[in-house]
């Protein structure tokens, strides 16, 4: 998973292609539960080119894009937001890849 350091990188990362940023924080016991399950996802869902926004470090960014519950994932395509799975609840390795299924089979319509 590429790490998003900045809202430029954020930018200009995400133009090209499907993409998905996971905001977290390294404090949030929620995120941490699904760390281990991470590295089966992103190789099951290799469409995708996978990132982390640490909410701490791009809470601007968090505000604008109204994530205010960790973790939480946004899908995009070339640079436009497609779907997201945006809650303060634990999440589970099935309703992530759930949410990755449904947005990859909505493009494919």
């Amino acid at each position: 998973m590429k790490v998003l350091e900045s809202k430029d990188m954020y930018k200009s990362q995400l133009q090209t292609g499907l993409s998905v940023v996971m905001f977290s924080a390294n404090w949030c016991p929620d995120c941490v539960v699904i760390q281990p399950v991470l590295p089966e996802i992103e190789e099951k869902f290799s469409q995708f080119t996978f990132y982390y926004a640490d909410r701490d470090k791009l809470i601007d960014l968090c505000v604008e894009l109204e994530v205010f519950g960790i973790p939480s994932f946004i899908a995009y395509h070339n640079g436009e937001e497609i779907d997201r799975f945006v809650s303060k609840d634990r999440k589970t390795k099935e309703e992530i890849e759930k949410f990755l299924q449904d947005t990859f089979d909505k493009l494919s319509k």
